[in-house]
């Protein structure tokens, strides 16, 4: 039996670059993507992902939001705040990352029902 395969189609920077453009729209999906450039939904993943894509530039974490400050309104303090603590056994280290970006937070361990609290917010 002789069973002949298609040869490989080869692709421009330039149709790569509209493709993956094509997928970066409000509300596209790969999948619908794909069929509309009559492509495989993994190479179009594989593209999106800078494999075999050459000198196109994306965003390193496309389905990821730009980072943003977010400012939390905590309850105030039942007693007056206690003296910075110095030594770490005493303190809450809190260590948080999302993508590129790490936030460390050193909270004293005299003030746990307000990091819970923040923390408690932080997460909803």
């Amino acid at each position: 039996m002789d069973v002949k395969s298609k040869p490989r189609r080869r692709h421009s920077a330039q149709f790569k670059a509209e493709v993956i453009a094509a997928c970066a729209e409000p509300d596209a999906s790969v999948a619908a993507v794909a069929r509309r450039f009559a492509l495989n939904d993994n190479l179009v993943h594989q593209w999106r992902r800078g494999r075999g894509v050459g000198v196109v530039h994306r965003r390193a974490d496309a389905h990821a939001p730009p980072a943003e400050f977010v400012a939390l309104s905590l309850p105030a303090p039942a007693s007056p705040p206690s003296p910075p603590v110095s030594t770490p056994t005493e303190s809450i280290i809190i260590e948080l990352k999302r993508g590129p970006t790490a936030v460390n937070v050193r909270w004293p361990l005299s003030a746990a029902t307000d990091c819970a609290a923040w923390l408690r917010e932080l997460l909803r």
